[in-house]
């Protein structure tokens, strides 16, 4: 009995050790990376188990948004240039850690069965739609799906008559799309692949003319910024490139 509890002692203690020297790691990511970067995050933890991955998953606004306001983040990746210039402008990231991590693709997405038969983007000005699902301007693949429609020149037609469903993140796009209550979306191909849903078509050509680049930086304020640094090291490597090459996702050029 002495011996069980002299090894008990010593376990607990071990366990306690290891939990005072866990560092926690703190990543804002782009919606779109959910799938990715928990399968990532596994991995480096695997390999680093006193390190403690948490992740704030949300619209690129919204999470530059909560970082200007103060909340603790040590990495972030947005899905567009525009939340990442405005953050650097506030000295809120060391801009020497800045890199185009990876590029997507924008893509039009159906539920199943396709009721309206959207096969297109030209589709989308047709009497056929009565909804389409959109991130909203603070969104960047709102962004992006509003420049292909200003560029075929239907964006104004579509919001004078009511027909965009605006949705605070591709997220929730995808599943007003994949629940029936919009006929179609503009999401990335990545969230399509994820939520296995039908993809019609790509913008046609010159509609867009913003590459999909998603940007990644340490904060500036970051408690720990040689392990943020690691683990964005970490993204760039073979393995996880694997995994962001599975959902669509390729390096940025």
């Amino acid at each position: 009995m002495r011996k069980f509890t002299v090894l008990f002692a010593l376990l607990l203690s071990v366990v306690m050790v290891q939990t005072a020297f866990a560092e926690t790691l703190t990543v804002f990511a782009a919606a779109s990376m959910q799938a990715a970067m928990e399968k990532i995050g596994n991995l480096y933890t695997e390999s680093n188990p006193s390190v403690e991955i948490t992740y704030n998953f949300d619209s690129s606004g919204t999470l530059k948004t909560q970082i200007e306001e103060g909340a603790e983040c040590d990495l972030f990746i947005s899905a567009a240039q525009k939340q990442m210039n405005a953050l650097e402008k506030l000295n809120l990231i060391d801009k020497s850690t800045r890199i185009n991590l990876l590029e997507n693709k924008v893509v039009l997405v159906v539920p199943e069965g396709n009721p309206a038969n959207i096969t297109s983007f030209t589709d989308i000005s047709s009497g056929r739609l009565h909804l389409i699902a959109l991130g909203n301007s603070d969104v960047p693949v709102g962004a992006y799906s509003q420049e292909i429609l200003e560029n075929m020149g239907i964006w104004d037609k579509l919001n004078s008559e009511g027909k965009i469903s605006f949705t605070s993140n591709v997220t929730e796009t995808a599943m007003q799309v994949r629940e029936g209550a919009a006929d179609c979306g503009i999401i990335y191909a990545t969230d399509a692949a994820t939520h296995k849903l039908n993809v019609v078509a790509e913008p046609p050509a010159g509609t867009l003319k913003t590459p999909v680049i998603y940007p990644a930086a340490v904060l500036s304020g970051s408690k720990h910024s040689e392990r943020a640094s690691d683990f964005l090291n970490f993204l760039k490597g073979s393995e996880a490139r694997e995994i962001f090459a599975s959902i669509g996702f390729t390096p940025a050029k």
